[in-house]
């Protein structure tokens, strides 16, 4: 079996093409962080920092909590928490004992938590007060053992949480003590049965984590990743930092149920002893107000994020000097925003430029990022240290030639181990190559230069034939973007019995800016300027905002499935 080829990293010579990664497990990993740094900051949550000497400890606590509630090693249980400590604590309190954490959005319907609990088989489900509602409706159809519940409350220093009792935490109902609740406090104190270590033997190939994404296909599926996945990923994104980021901070507003949020803003800094500042929630001021008083030296986030930064009322004369790495990740950075991103962090005193990666829940998150030394307009960089990227024609595993589109395939250590439940999908994206080696099918679209320079165009599925001709709706949105009256876009496909598809384009307006014919006119002069007539938008529709996925994306599939019962 041979070495998957590497292109020449021109200008990236300073990334070593491989790593060391170690046989241990997620949370024995950071245990010896811990016991390397015990001073360092690991946690910061509204203001209350917990340092590794005390995480630590925790960690084990709740370990062997859960070992006296009779969890057993492979045994998956479902986190269903937004950015607080308790859902960093299980995670790896969690991984101790051998088990497997089910990381799902608090904020999913009803219907979707039961479907996760029974996809996954979790007995045993740990959340908030505040999402105990939703809970109790899933209970009627999902049989639970236990339901952990805790009180965001608990993790605040005590003037906080004396306010949040009095305001926020006011408007939530009391849980009644029936089962099969079990308070955060009584069910730490079942650690006290356990007297000896409770750690399993877990092997770097073990299934640590699943995550919830639509995969290449849409449908809702259940990711397996293991130890090596998330500890290779935390490797290489440290390393891809170009600096020392031991006992640096990043605002981790990416929730820790997505592979953004606890790949590289949690398990990466705890990896490398640095601290993650917990983001429950996201709103402009709040966020503007934590950038300013943290001050820390990452931040990461979807591009809707960093649009919605750039004209926060709220970041005036923030200085934002303390910055070393700004990462854009879990959709496409259009062109106009880069530009407009990077103005905005050279105005508010930052030394570095937004760099922007590229990758997929079924690899953990990224494996691509853009060089902090080095730009190429429209390109998502080059692959991580031991991530190789091929470019296949679609619907095979024939590499095409440089500068030809064609499907993203990857192959490195934080690829997934498969699909929960689901092994033709599996199959279907995990692809033996003729160089011997597995590679990941992302459904994505793309093409490599000889410089290997990535370049993602969007998802294969997404791609409009009109007339007979591929219509890239990513390539027209940064056309639309450049006009100055717009804030967003979002181009789709229309059934056309005729052309089979024809353009459609949705535009949200800047503030300051009202809906009239003569943007709309102005928006299809730029078009004509740059795009070939039979990619022209038929309509442009302007709207007061997009719909959004959970994470913060567009969710284009929401207006297609809108504009089909149009035609219906």
């Amino acid at each position: 079996m041979t070495e998957p080829k590497t292109p020449w990293l021109a200008g990236y010579g300073d990334v070593p093409f491989h790593l060391t990664y170690s046989d241990a497990s997620m949370s024995d990993t950071v245990l010896r962080t811990a016991a390397k740094y015990p001073d360092n900051e690991a946690l910061s949550f509204m203001g209350k920092k917990t340092p590794y000497k005390v995480l630590a400890p925790r960690i084990i606590e709740a370990a062997k909590a859960l070992k006296a509630l009779g969890v057993k090693e492979g045994e998956t249980v479902t986190i269903c928490m937004p950015n607080v400590p308790q859902a960093v604590i299980c995670l790896y309190a969690l991984n101790y004992i051998g088990a497997v954490a089910s990381m799902v959005h608090p904020l999913s319907a009803v219907g979707e938590i039961e479907f996760y609990l029974k996809e996954t088989g979790s007995r045993m489900a740990i959340t908030l007060n505040m999402f105990y509602k939703k809970f109790k409706e899933v209970m009627k159809e999902v049989k639970l053992e236990h339901l952990i519940i805790a009180d965001l409350a608990d993790e605040l220093s005590a003037l906080k949480r004396f306010g949040y009792k009095l305001t926020s935490g006011r408007k939530i109902d009391k849980v009644p003590q029936e089962d099969p609740v079990l308070f955060w406090d009584d069910f730490i104190k079942g650690a006290d049965k356990i007297t000896e270590d409770c750690a399993a033997h877990k092997k770097p190939d073990d299934t640590a984590v699943i995550l919830f994404s639509g995969g290449t296909t849409g449908k809702t599926k259940g990711i397996l990743l293991t130890n090596l996945n998330f500890n290779a990923l935390a490797l290489q994104t440290a390393t891809m930092c170009h600096r020392e980021i031991t006992g640096t901070r990043m605002l981790a507003a990416m929730p820790v149920f997505h592979g953004f949020g606890l790949g590289v803003c949690i398990h990466t800094m705890m990896v490398a002893g640095g601290s993650s500042i917990l983001v429950p929630k996201f709103n402009v001021k709040s966020y503007a107000k934590l950038l300013k008083s943290e001050q820390p030296n990452f931040i990461a986030g979807v591009p809707t994020l960093y649009e919605s930064l750039t004209r926060n009322p709220f970041m005036d004369k923030v200085d934002l000097s303390c910055l070393m790495g700004v990462f854009s990740g879990g959709d496409s950075l259009s062109i106009e925003l880069k530009k407009k991103l990077d103005k905005f962090l050279a105005d508010h005193h930052a030394t570095i430029k937004v760099r922007e990666g590229y990758g997929t829940t079924e690899c953990v998150t990224a494996s691509c990022l853009t060089p902090y030394n080095k730009e190429m307009e429209g390109s998502i960089g080059f692959p991580y240290p031991d991530t190789y990227y091929a470019i296949c024609k679609p619907g095979t595993t024939e590499e095409v030639p440089y500068g030809t589109d064609g499907e993203i395939c990857l192959c490195g250590p934080s690829v997934m181990k498969g699909y929960l439940n689901n092994p033709e999908e599996t199959a279907d994206t995990l692809k033996l190559h003729a160089d011997g080696h597995i590679w990941l099918h992302t459904g994505d679209l793309g093409f490599m230069d000889d410089e290997g320079f990535i370049f993602f165009k969007q998802r294969i599925k997404r791609m409009i034939i009109t007339s007979g001709y591929n219509v890239y709706p990513s390539q027209i949105e940064n056309v639309i973007d450049s006009h100055p009256a717009v804030q967003m876009s979002c181009v789709i496909g229309v059934k056309d019995p005729y052309k089979m598809q024809k353009v459609k384009a949705f535009v949200v307006l800047r503030p300051g800016f009202e809906p009239s014919d003569k943007i709309k006119d102005e928006i299809m002069a730029i078009c004509r300027q740059k795009i070939a007539k039979y990619a022209l938008p038929y309509e442009i529709e302007i709207r007061d905002a997009l719909p959004k996925t959970l994470v913060g994306k567009i969710a284009y599939t929401v207006l297609e499935k809108e504009e089909s019962q149009k035609a219906i």
